[in-house]
Formats: structure tokens, sequence, C-alpha cells
């Protein structure tokens, strides 16, 4: 089963950035897609968010 969605330490991994900047980013595409504070973010929206290939990324994870 893949996963689908993702969190501040595979934005980390995925953009070579620290995790607090992994979680600022993190926190940005909530407010961006208007997401409650218990919600989560897919593959898709964080990667639209970074401007990255989708695929690339679920096969590094």
């Amino acid at each position: 089963m893949k996963r689908i969605c993702i969190y501040p330490k595979d934005i980390s991994r995925i953009t070579g950035k620290s995790y607090r900047q992994s979680l600022r980013i993190y926190n940005n595409i909530k407010k961006i897609q208007n997401k409650q504070s218990h919600q989560l973010i897919s593959i898709e929206e964080a990667c639209q968010y970074l401007g990255l290939d989708a695929e690339l990324i679920r096969e590094n994870l």
C-alpha cells in the first residue's frame, strides 16, 4: 500500500531543508489549502506547492 499523505520530515528529506523550515512549508501549504489543524496534506498538494513531480516524490518516499 502506498502513502497518500506527506509530513514535514518528508519535506525535509526531499528539499534538504531543516525540519523547522520544512514545518513552515507544511503549515504554509495547510494555510493555502484552507485545512484545519487535524487535516493532513496529500503528496499532490505538496508537489503543486513545491513545483515538483508527484511520481518522483512517491518513488523516493
